[in-house]
């Protein structure tokens, strides 16, 4: 019984040990540690750290291979505001308490993060929605390993269906047939990442 239960205690010790080496893998960390960050330097980011994050978001698998995506990056302050001053505008007209409220209260829908990039996606392909999103998670993954803040807003879909928004998306030069699906807000970090809410539980079952 003795031997029965060093045996038990050996085992879970080793899983442990094992989960603990695995939460060391880098990639992982980036992963775990990754937030939403509304709290951005003046500053834009610099050049090459901003295609090394466009890379990775061509990197992204998508549905068929089509690679679906277009990305516009906006480094006019000017412009990102009078876009989010729309945005604000529809959300405040829109039958969705929590949308009106942030047309109402919140300053600054991108938090005033240089650049703002927009992830638009090809109308024409299987899942533009599901890649394009896909292809924003791997630009945000890599921006955090950069230490370079970053955070999503959803605001494009409902802009574009207004008369300003479909001249707005024409300024952008966004290509015909491609339909602005997310944006994502980047900026060096003025504060320390925010701690990680709990995670919720039982969200997983396993079939053997």
């Amino acid at each position: 019984m003795i031997d029965k239960i060093r045996i038990k205690e050996y085992f879970w010790k080793s899983i442990r040990n094992i989960l603990e080496d695995l939460s060391m893998n880098e990639t992982l960390s980036v992963i775990k540690n990754r937030r939403s960050i509304r709290d951005f330097k003046p500053e834009q980011i610099k050049g090459s750290e901003l295609e090394v994050i466009l890379e990775a978001g061509m990197y992204a698998p998508s549905s068929g291979g089509h690679q679906p995506w277009h990305f516009t990056v906006i480094q006019n302050k000017k412009v990102i505001g009078e876009i989010s001053e729309a945005i604000k505008a529809v959300y405040r007209e829109m039958p969705i308490p929590f949308l009106q409220k942030i047309g109402k209260e919140r300053p600054h829908l991108f938090y005033n993060a240089l650049p703002v990039i927009v992830i638009s996606g090809d109308q024409n392909s299987l899942s533009p929605d599901i890649d394009c999103a896909l292809a924003g998670e791997n630009m945000l993954i890599a921006a955090e390993s950069l230490n370079i803040g970053s955070v999503w807003v959803s605001g494009f879909p409902q802009l574009a269906n207004t008369e300003a928004g479909k001249q707005i998306i024409k300024a952008l030069n966004i290509p015909e047939g491609y339909k602005p699906i997310y944006s994502i807000a980047l900026g060096y970090k003025a504060a320390e990442n925010p701690k990680a809410g709990a995670r919720r539980e039982n969200l997983v079952n396993y079939i053997t």
